[in-house]
């Protein structure tokens, strides 16, 4: 029978039953299909179905408990796929639903609760109700629910109905609801210990900060309510916050830009093997995926500020997160929790150059070697500092560092940590330390130990270029000497701002005349000619700058970065001399050769000076005469980063970024007992080399070995062991009694195979 056939038969037979008041019955799934593609041909059969369901939910309503609910279920899941074909009818049932939710998840079935859920979440695409709506009933069930499943099913809805709805622009209405209503959770529970909707409000603020979709003051300020909150585990989420999800958005915005797309070679392989029409459509939506990637990369991107940046009255905040956390003795935070809000309140008086003086106090009592995770408080101490904090309030810090930490009679570690610790306080501000406490530290520099001695060294080096009176005339060096003899030494001052510049900015003069000198060589013109075109490449530099993204893509392999090796002590001129007997006067013409020296010395050291002058000027000149392009201070990074200058003495460059414990610690070093961590290194070493063994033995390796006489008869051909096999064929009885004999014996063990 033909298909055409069978069709007229169907419809004959649907008019017969329709003229006899008869309905043809279809399942649920067909039914939602043929309403979708006609609702007004099948209005009657979803009047029945609602009916149905009316009933279902009067039933449920009378007994909420009962465990037969997979019908109940299946018409709420059918009511929420064709709800927006018929708005009329159905313009109470996502209000049922939500009431139904609010009034029993807590004897809601598991998979009728999930469902409830689900037909809400497919309410908000077909756009029947709105986010608002939604938002609100599954916030009201998260804070009331004792369901982890359900807890969890609300907390992804959540997250991914905000991404959906900041997808292409900034939803800032429902934004400002969302936060309104988990700045609720928050103030709820401020003084409640036992709260747990303030719990939620971090995770679910925090989530959204690092995937991108909030970015703003508003968040930041929720979370900033939360770390003054009562409850311990609200307290640490919003202080971990803080301290750790810059770093989280910038991990996540790597491996989105990371991800490649589309193999397109992959895929015209791939049709060239299965020719379909459909496989052309494959190839389609592979280029448009990668026309949109491109597309995403060459967008410029908004400005990212860190947390710490966005917060209003840091001062305040500061202030009240000690007030409440660490200067009251009754409160119920751990020490880890503790050391948690002394690293965020020691970045924030960094950061803003706030004053919290009894800080200061605070930390005097941890600073002690014997002190668990001493490390991190010697780090607050450090982040803690900055020029504009009295120098005799940071002066008892460094004093009691260089008390516990730096002496003959600890460990070597020890006292590299405190040395660094002192060095990473100083570099902050530099009159924290006085005059002949640093001259007492600088003679660490002959230590035995290579950890004590390069801290010290690194001391010297910074107080050289900072502050050179400070320091004894030995430890100055000859540049820091001719230095002060020019400007008669003055010396640092509290609150004196010095004159900066833009860092980095000779490492872009050097490679722009490098760059001018190429250009030149390719024309033919001489070095010294005039670049007309200057002028020409800034104007095409504004026009076609993008902000550039931190990708890998165009790297081609690691960037070589200066290592900060061993820093030399470069002594005075009086120390490389050799001491004269004073009795024996030197001759005239002895006397004039060691003034010549002493003259070239002076000149050569003049002229370096004169050198650097000049440079300083010409970097002046290049910062004020010229408005430098936003292509140029990428450079700048992107030199600052070959160069190495990222982490200068072992720190970074700016005040605000967070200490590291490496720093401090100087790099972890395996001790002399720790066998199995020394036989690692060795194992370590040797991966890729050839075994230890003599030349003998490496040239019969590299020759070819004697073969045993098994390993001959497995390569002989097959007809020359012909005549063996079938000699073993025809053996006699005894031999083949002596054979099982044998086997017999090697099952017991007895004999081996010979």
């Amino acid at each position: 029978m033909s298909s055409t056939k069978r069709k007229s038969d169907d419809n004959e037979s649907d008019t017969k039953r329709k003229r006899a008041g008869l309905q043809k019955v279809h399942s649920l799934p067909m039914l939602q299909n043929l309403i979708r593609r006609d609702p007004a041909s099948y209005r009657d059969e979803f009047l029945r179905q609602h009916g149905h369901y009316e009933s279902q939910r009067a039933i449920f309503l009378a007994q909420p408990t009962s465990p037969n609910t997979d019908s109940f279920a299946e018409l709420v899941g059918f009511m929420a796929q064709v709800a927006n074909c018929y708005p009329d009818l159905t313009a109470t049932f996502p209000e049922d639903l939500a009431q139904l939710l609010l009034q029993n998840h807590s004897v809601l079935h598991p998979e009728l609760r999930e469902k409830i859920v689900t037909s809400l979440v497919l309410l908000r695409n077909k756009d029947v109700i709105s986010s608002v709506a939604l938002l609100q009933t599954l916030f009201a069930v998260l804070t009331a629910t004792q369901s982890k499943q359900l807890r969890g099913q609300i907390y992804k809805t959540v997250i991914s109905d905000l991404r959906s709805a900041n997808a292409k622009t900034k939803n800032h209405k429902l934004n400002k609801t969302v936060q309104a209503v988990l700045f609720d959770f928050v103030e709820s529970g401020k003084e409640d210990p036992t709260a747990r909707a303030g719990m939620w409000a971090v995770k679910l603020t925090r989530e959204l900060w690092k995937r991108g979709v909030w970015s703003d003051a508003r968040t930041v300020e929720i979370i900033k309510e939360a770390a003054l909150s009562a409850n311990p585990k609200v307290v640490s989420g919003a202080v971990r916050f803080f301290l750790g999800v810059d770093q989280e958005r910038e991990e996540a915005e790597d491996e989105s830009s990371g991800d490649e797309g589309p193999d397109l070679d992959k895929i015209k392989h791939q049709v060239l093997i299965n020719k379909k029409k459909r496989s052309n459509k494959k190839i389609e939506r592979a280029m448009s995926q990668l026309k949109r990637k491109e597309k995403s990369k060459n967008k410029p991107s908004a400005l990212n500020f860190s947390a710490l940046h966005l917060l209003h009255d840091p001062q305040g905040f500061a202030d009240a997160l000690f007030a409440k956390h660490l200067s009251r003795s009754n409160n119920k935070l751990t020490f880890e929790q503790k050391l948690l809000v002394l690293q965020l309140t020691s970045r924030l008086v960094g950061l803003h150059k706030l004053h919290v003086l009894q800080l200061y106090s605070y930390l005097l009592k941890y600073l002690t070697p014997r002190q668990r995770d001493v490390t991190h408080i010697l780090i607050c101490a450090a982040q803690a500092s900055h020029d504009l904090v009295p120098p005799d309030v940071l002066e008892p810090i460094v004093r009691k560092i260089a008390d516990e930490f730096v002496s003959e009679g600890v460990a070597g570690e020890v006292a590299t940590a405190g040395l660094n610790a002192i060095r990473e306080i100083c570099v902050r501000a530099p009159l924290a330390i006085s005059a002949p406490l640093l001259q007492d530290l600088t003679e660490y520099k002959g230590s035995k130990d290579k950890g004590v001695m390069m801290a010290a060294r690194s001391l010297i080096t910074l107080y050289r270029e900072i502050a050179p009176e400070m320091l004894q005339r030995k430890d100055r060096g000859k540049i820091a000497s001719m230095e002060m003899k020019e400007t008669g030494g003055g010396g640092l001052r509290y609150g004196e701002e010095r004159t900066g510049q833009i860092e980095g900015l000779e490492l872009l003069a050097k490679w722009k005349e490098e760059q001018k000198a190429a250009k030149r060589a390719a024309m033919g013109l001489p070095s010294d000619a005039e670049d007309e075109e200057e002028e020409e490449d800034d104007e095409e530099a504004w026009n076609n700058w993008e902000v550039e993204e931190d990708s890998d893509d165009d790297e081609t392999g690691w960037i070589n970065v200066e290592s900060d090796g061993e820093i030399e002590i470069s002594d005075s001129e009086d120390e490389d001399d050799k001491p004269k007997n004073r009795k024996q006067k030197p001759s005239k013409e002895e006397k004039t050769d060691e003034e010549k020296e002493q003259h070239e010395e002076n000149k050569e050291i003049k002229a370096q000076l004169q050198g650097v002058d000049d440079e300083l000027s010409r970097l002046t000149d290049l910062a004020t005469t010229k408005i430098l392009t936003p292509a140029d201070f990428a450079k700048i990074e992107e030199l600052r980063a070959q160069a190495g200058l990222a982490k200068l003495l072992g720190r970074s460059n700016r005040n605000e970024d967070a200490v590291d414990e490496a720093v401090l610690t100087g790099g972890v070093k395996r001790g002399k007992s720790d066998k199995e961590a020394r036989l690692a290194a060795v194992a370590e070493g040797r991966e890729g080399r050839e075994k230890y063994g003599s030349s003998r033995g490496q040239k019969l390796k590299e020759k070819a070995h004697s073969t045993t006489n098994k390993e001959k008869e497995r390569k002989k051909n097959f007809l020359m062991t012909l005549g063996k096999a079938k000699k073993g064929q025809k053996r006699k009885l005894v031999e083949v009694r002596r054979g099982l004999k044998d086997h017999a014996d090697r099952q017991k063990g007895k004999r081996r195979r010979k």
